[in-house]
């Protein structure tokens, strides 16, 4: 039994919790809906020697200041940007991720938003259900296809991949751009690398960002990228909110010098009921919903607490991050 009191930031799977209860003396679980504030945060983690932390759960040094005792924060996400690793390095705090576990469940989202914004699912479902099922016209609620498209993916990791894999089965042209070329995504699913950024933008039908933010990634696809891409083309984005420039893409968007985008990721993040991308009959958001199936996030949740036994009983943790 890990002497030592933890602290979980959001009810999760309640096997994960069965978990952290047989091998910490003390779990403490955040029940309300609404996520802990940084006041809130720092008063339950006093005193604890984990944490297990979400995506929206800063962690910071106002955090550890409060709470010195913290060894351990197991972030329940593969992104990490809601943690100072540097700062918790500097004071030996270990950091986790959970990666690999929701690449196929991201990619089913990013395939659901293409076809969704495309061929006018929510609008026209909302128009539906206001009643507007009038008589059938051959013009009305035209889309575009995205079997036999180009598809251009920005970033060949593990969900990029699994989105190529989808496309192959819509007999999409593949495309890519990544730091690196992926040789064995190539030859696997018939892509083609595309070194450069705003060449891959060009010649697609569908662009799919799936990098994650840092220095070079935000506002990766700004102003100057929006207006290589096609009229017709749309922007589907699920890695995050600051890889795109939100109002270069409104602009965009209003000038009709992109056809629509998918959005499950905004900035800013969560989107206020009132921004003007909502009023866009042309964009579809969704509320980073891209790891939320019953499956994926248990696995999440197991990931993330087995990160922080194993580094509170001193053994290596399945997936430390390194700052």
């Amino acid at each position: 039994m890990i002497d030592g009191r933890v602290f979980v930031t959001r009810e999760i799977a309640p096997d994960a919790l069965a978990r952290l209860r047989e091998e910490f003396a003390e779990v403490d679980v955040w029940e309300a809906f609404e996520p802990p504030t940084p006041e809130q945060l720092a008063e339950r983690a006093a005193g604890c020697v984990a944490v297990v932390t979400m995506i929206t759960d800063r962690v910071d040094a106002a955090l550890l200041n409060a709470a010195p005792t913290v060894r351990v924060v197991a972030n329940m996400a593969v992104g990490y940007n809601n943690v100072d690793v540097a700062t918790c390095s500097g004071r030996d705090v270990l950091v986790s991720n959970t990666p690999n576990v929701l690449e196929e469940t991201t990619a089913d989202l990013a395939f659901a938003l293409m076809l969704a914004v495309a061929r006018h699912v929510v609008a026209s479902d909302a128009d539906t259900r206001a009643g507007n099922w009038g008589l059938w016209h051959p013009a009305l609620w035209l889309g575009r296809d995205v079997w036999g498209a180009s598809l251009g993916i920005v970033g060949m990791g593990g969900i990029g991949s699994a989105v190529a894999r989808r496309a192959r089965g819509f007999d999409m042209r593949i495309r890519y751009t990544a730091n690196s070329r992926r040789t064995e995504a190539e030859a696997a699913l018939g892509a083609e690398f595309v070194p450069d950024l705003r060449e891959l933008l060009a010649a697609s039908d569908f662009v799919s960002l799936h990098v994650p933010l840092t220095a070079s990634t935000h506002n990766l696809i700004g102003a100057a990228e929006l207006a290589a891409m096609r009229p017709t083309a749309f922007l589907i984005n699920t890695s995050r909110g600051d890889v795109v420039d939100t109002e270069a893409l409104l602009a965009a968007l209003r000038a009709g010098r992109i056809a629509g985008a998918g959005l499950d990721v905004t900035a800013p993040e969560p989107i206020p009921a009132d921004h003007p991308l909502l009023s866009l009959p042309n964009v579809v958001v969704t509320p980073h919903i891209g790891s939320a199936s019953f499956a994926t996030r248990r696995r999440m949740a197991m990931m993330a607490v087995e990160n922080a036994i194993a580094a509170c009983k001193g053994e290596p943790m399945p997936s430390r991050v390194v700052g």
